[in-house]
């Protein structure tokens, strides 16, 4: 592999719960995904990942609960798919309290959230990191999520990223534009901490908000947190390109992921933004060992307590169709959804079996299996073929999954020149793009004093 190839950008994938992305795994003896609700294994966890040089730990969340398969909750509470699931944001100040460069990516529905106080506590959070928050951009696709607040029924797919872009524009009016960089003065003598000429009320009258206020916290390192963002269909690529930061993909082909690059950097050029002002993560996850052998054999071990049942009861929600309704190998109908439209798309026709064989590890993730020299092979062949920046990597067994990956793949991709050896200093963007505020070409700039 080249020893000049850029270097690989890295967050750890997890979840405020027991069941995340490989279902089933919690049966484990060595899993501790059943302390979730303790502070010590999120410290501990946070503590395990900065040695590791990660860029940050990514939080996945969900409102609403996977009630699509066998049209119950039965075996998602059986299994603890992604049920219970605490609230992300409580974790990370005291996780930035252990740490100095760990930067924390955290998912948060705004279809249910208010922008107003929404900034607040980004801001919040930006502040006690000193600039190491993000915020996953997330809208949405559970019916039972809409019925738990109120409503009738899910927005549909376009509908939710119309309702995503208002939502953007007046957080940016808060974060950008409410106070000027120098209204804070903390002048003990003239008795002035802000200068209210400096601070700036927002009036939006939109068609889903209306703001008329100041924001109520001062100027934080990042203002705006780093933004991140999932969508893969049109619509999702189009929201993107004028906001996101950070993008997943899945990765499930090399073709398709370069192809989905792309699309993305291309779009961001047609927002007027560059195609490098977005990192592209893909999701992986690693089964590594100090052998090839060694690594096949703990894989056979962990099939045995994985649930791929529970897997594609996870998937049902993701697609919105009820899988338990189809036999084995009957072709499986898609049909209109307000769920992950490009899930729906991507694998209708499919059968309930090939699901199963693909969720086998109890999630569908593309899965490496081998030595760390094999591992670090193969992720650098999807960073210097398709084009990505780095990866997700979920965990397998918690944290175990993380610490192999630590003790075995960093110091290989080190030794090759692809990873950092030690932290640059400064906020999460900084370290990424090297700049601590969104540069000019973003559409948050528009709104700055």
């Amino acid at each position: 592999m080249s020893q000049s190839g850029k270097k690989v950008l890295l967050n750890a994938f997890n979840m405020n719960c027991v069941g995340h992305i490989h279902h089933g795994m919690w049966t484990h003896p060595q899993d501790q995904s059943t302390e979730f609700t303790s502070l010590k294994y999120w410290l501990e966890l946070a503590r395990t990942l900065e040695r590791g040089l990660f860029d940050g730990l990514f939080i996945a969340d969900i409102l609403g609960v996977y009630d699509v398969y066998q049209q119950g909750i039965a075996l998602t509470a059986k299994e603890s798919i992604q049920l219970p699931v605490n609230d992300p944001l409580m974790l990370v100040s005291a996780m930035a309290s252990v740490t100095e460069h760990l930067g924390f990516g955290l998912t948060a529905n705004l279809s249910y959230e208010a922008p107003y106080p929404f900034a607040r506590r980004f801001s919040t959070l930006d502040h006690l990191t000193n600039g190491r928050v993000g915020w996953n951009i997330v809208t949405g696709y559970l019916d039972s999520a809409a019925r738990a607040v109120g409503q009738t029924e899910l927005l549909s797919h376009d509908r939710r990223y119309d309702q995503a872009d208002e939502f953007l524009d007046v957080s940016y009016q808060l974060w950008e534009g409410s106070w000027e960089d120098d209204a804070v003065v903390a002048d003990r003598q003239q008795r002035i901490y802000a200068d209210p000429t400096k601070i700036h009320p927002v009036h939006h009258h939109g068609e889903f908000y209306q703001v008329d206020g100041y924001h109520l916290s001062s100027p934080s390192p990042q203002r705006t947190p780093l933004l991140f963002q999932a969508g893969s269909s049109s619509r999702g690529i189009e929201f993107a390109a004028r906001h996101a930061e950070c993008t997943f993909v899945s990765g499930s082909t090399r073709q398709g992921t370069r192809e989905q690059v792309n699309k993305l950097r291309q779009a961001a050029q047609q927002a007027g933004r560059q195609p490098d002002d977005i990192k592209i993560f893909m999701g992986v996850s690693v089964i590594v060992a100090a052998t090839e052998r060694e690594a096949r054999e703990k894989e056979q071990e962990y099939l045995h307590y994985a649930s791929p049942e529970a897997g594609i009861a996870h998937f049902s929600s993701s697609t919105g169709i009820d899988l338990s309704q189809f036999e084995l190998d009957e072709p499986i109908q898609s049909g209109p959804t307000r769920a992950i439209e490009s899930v729906s798309k991507a694998y209708s026709g499919w059968t309930r079996r090939r699901l199963l064989e693909q969720h086998a590890m109890g999630g569908r993730y593309s899965l490496i299996v081998g030595s760390a020299s094999q591992v670090a092979d193969e992720l650098l062949k999807w960073v210097d073929e398709c084009g990505i920046d780095g990866f997700n990597l979920t965990r397998i067994l918690n944290p175990q999954s993380y610490i192999d990956f630590i003790d075995l793949v960093v110091p290989e991709l080190q030794q090759r020149g692809r990873y950092k050896t030690e932290y640059e200093s400064g906020s999460l963007r900084k370290k990424l793009f090297n700049h601590d505020r969104l540069p000019s070409q973003h559409p948050a700039s528009r709104f700055r004093r």
